[in-house]
């Protein structure tokens, strides 16, 4: 690559994530969008704003201490304000848009003041039963301190009246919420007043706040919650065993350094300022809500509604065209590969790949990575039948896929204790790859087979996440995943690789060469093209690259779902698609001259970040069929540079404008597309 200027002008990181979160709030606000499903664009965003500050402004806030790191406290307070105010906003369409929508469909939250008198009798009985035997107030004094407040838990805090029962004014006490009451209770249709109704664990606790001290007078209350820093800080090169460490530490994530205190609006400054100082936030960390502190927990009542009609209409995925259910996949896989565009094809044939692989007495040996798999995975019971049934089973498990810790623990242990082979990756390095890998007897030779994906071994995300599956029995393609598994066994240097581009070595090198190709194509006069399709795009050296690659003339469109530091240029656009479904597939393509050899078409599973760069494994394959790589062209970068619903185009100052709410719509088109309807 030749020396470039430094790259000025790029935008703040985190404002660009905050900014993917007012994409996804504006759906919660789209009339054609069915109304549960605004209501769940709304728990989405509590979700990402939630794992917004326990990780990347708890990180932000770090950066902010170090001298040298280029975050000043202007920064800081620039992004605390975007997300106060995008967090107003996000309670503003709760409150005064969508709930008055769905009353009007006869589904309602009642609060005490608006419940009748068999409906607060009913409430009471449910509090006396199920709610009052796990609450354990606590008064403070002396000998009982400030309770630990784990992270993202409900809690009161409550101002008493009068005296205690030793005759002491004590006048501050805490309620803890245990976490397996329900956020979220519907009421018996017969109270029900021919509507849906629903309360709140909170609105049941206020209700009977009194209760829970007897004798004294509740003068004020709010329910609180904290969110804290939730990294799991393990130093990898002086632990033995990294499983052991990452279970202790799961055990004090939840007492993380306090980074956001939410309380309700109607909280007394002197209780909000209490709790501020308990837990040694500045006043920016408090955020003032106007209605429950956990949004999230809502999803219990839009999926405890009956109402199909205000829902999405479900997508029943195809097998995928080329892949007959009738025929191994084995002998299909011999004379081609089968591409599979998910959740628009169905998931399934993975899962069928696998089981057939573990029941084949043939296969003698299966290898997977583990990223994301879920707590329940069909996938993962196929790997530990394989190893019951005598087959050389190895799984490689990213203990530190941050938030599944727990389950990928489990799921290690789980494998162990039947006999297969299990290794966490490389130290320092998350395995990011997507990777299956079969080994077969035929004849007189080994054959293997492969799976390579853009996306988790997940068959529940796969029903909502756009990704790229590719089943090949290509002898470059699976001889490299061999060499990626065993490399990650060994930590032995591997050969070249044919085909694959792996992080932290090829990959990074590799996209710029090619953003470099292109870039002297444009020099010389010949066509010169790039279109990308990742879920962020923060590296330096990439969007260096790509501004001198417009520069000298290139065509370049990139679609890129979250966060865009690299704001558009001549040369350069930049557009965001968020719908229905959470887009996730990695699809880079390059055109640098005239033939066919002066293109290439990437699946990747790794975003054009830093971190995805150079401190994960990760691959990236070229789709060398030319069919199928024209039909990857056609429906993951095509349908989309021409959304006019569901796109937003970046503008100079970081913000993003709408292109159009009634053209067409590149998810639903493939829908349609998949469904035959079209």
């Amino acid at each position: 690559m030749n020396d470039a200027p430094p790259l000025l002008g790029l935008l703040n990181r985190e404002s660009a994530i905050l900014n993917f979160n007012r994409r996804v709030l504006a759906q919660a606000r789209r009339p054609d969008v069915p109304l549960l499903e605004r209501l769940r664009y709304i728990c989405i965003v509590s979700s990402n704003m939630d794992e917004f500050f326990e990780v990347r402004f708890a990180d932000y806030i770090e950066a902010a201490r170090l001298p040298g790191a280029g975050v000043s406290n202007r920064d800081l307070e620039a992004v605390a304000a975007d997300a106060h105010a995008l967090i107003d906003d996000q309670y503003r369409a709760f409150n005064e848009e969508v709930m008055p929508a769905l009353q009007r469909h006869h589904i309602r939250i009642l609060n005490h003041g608006e419940r009748n008198e068999a409906q607060r009798q009913w409430v009471n009985q449910f509090f006396q039963r199920q709610v009052r035997p796990l609450l354990v107030p606590v008064g403070l004094d002396p000998s009982h301190p400030f309770p630990q407040v784990a992270n993202k838990s409900l809690n009161f805090i409550v101002r008493l009246g009068g005296k205690d029962a030793f005759g002491r004014e004590n006048i501050i006490a805490i309620v803890k919420v245990p976490r397996v009451l329900p956020r979220v209770i519907r009421l018996p249709d017969e109270i029900s007043g021919g509507h849906q109704v629903f309360v709140l664990l909170t609105s049941v606790i206020r209700a009977h706040l009194e209760e829970l001290f007897p004798g004294r007078e509740v003068e004020a209350f709010s329910q609180f919650r904290l969110t804290r820093d939730s990294d799991l800080e393990v130093d990898e090169q002086d632990v033995t065993n990294l499983r052991q460490a990452l279970r202790s530490g799961l055990t004090t994530r939840h007492f993380g350094q306090a980074i956001r205190l939410e309380v309700v609006n109607t909280c007394p400054p002197e209780l909000s300022q209490f709790l501020l100082v308990q837990f040694a936030l500045p006043p920016a960390a408090l955020y003032l809500v106007n209605g429950p502190v956990n949004l999230v927990r809502l999803n219990a009542l839009i999926d405890g509604a009956d109402a199909p009609e205000l829902r999405f209409p479900p997508h029943d995925a195809p097998w995928p065209e080329g892949l007959s259910r009738d025929e191994s996949f084995f002998e299909q896989l011999r004379d081609r590969d089968v591409l599979m565009h998910h959740p628009f094809d169905s998931f399934e044939p993975v899962v069928q790949f696998l089981r057939e692989a573990v029941h084949d007495p043939d296969v003698l040996a299966i290898k997977q990575t583990i990223y994301r798999t879920g707590s329940e995975s069909p996938l993962m019971d196929l790997l530990i039948e394989a190893a019951r049934r005598g087959k050389e089973v190895m799984a490689v498990v990213e203990l530190k896929a941050r938030f599944d810790e727990e389950a990928n623990i489990n799921w290690a242990e789980r494998l162990e204790a039947v006999g297969a082979q299990v290794v966490y990756g490389i130290v320092g390095l998350k395995t990011h790859a997507k990777l299956l890998l079969v080994t077969r007897r035929e004849g007189t030779r080994l054959r293997r087979y492969g799976h390579l994906s853009t996306g988790n071994y997940n068959p529940k995300t796969a029903r909502l996440y756009t990704d790229v599956g590719y089943l090949t029995a290509d002898a470059d393609l699976t001889s490299d995943a061999d060499a990626v598994f065993q490399q990650l066994a060994s930590l032995g240097k591997t050969r070249p690789l044919r085909q694959l581009l792996q992080a932290p070595f090829t990959l990074h090198r590799q996209v710029v060469r090619h953003i470099d190709s292109v870039t002297q194509a444009a020099r010389a006069g010949k066509p010169a093209r790039i279109v990308a399709k990742v879920n962020a795009l923060t590296d330096v050296p990439i969007m260096q690259a790509l501004v001198m690659a417009a520069q000298a003339g290139a065509h370049i469109d990139l679609i890129v779902r979250g966060a865009c530091m690299l704001p558009p240029i001549p040369g350069i656009r930049v557009i965001s698609v968020v719908g229905r479904l959470l887009e996730h597939s990695r699809v880079l393509y390059f055109r640098w001259g005239d033939t066919d050899e002066d293109e290439t078409l990437l699946l990747s599973s790794a975003d054009w970040m830093g971190r995805n760069m150079f401190r994960r494994i990760e691959v990236a394959w070229p789709v060398r069929d030319a069919k199928l790589r024209q039909r990857v062209i056609d429906e993951c970068l095509v349908p989309y540079l021409h959304d006019l619903k569901d796109a937003w185009e970046l503008q100079v100052d970081g913000s993003y404008l709408r292109l159009g709410t009634d053209g067409p719509s590149a998810q639903q088109a493939l829908m349609a597309k998949h469904s035959g309807s079209v």
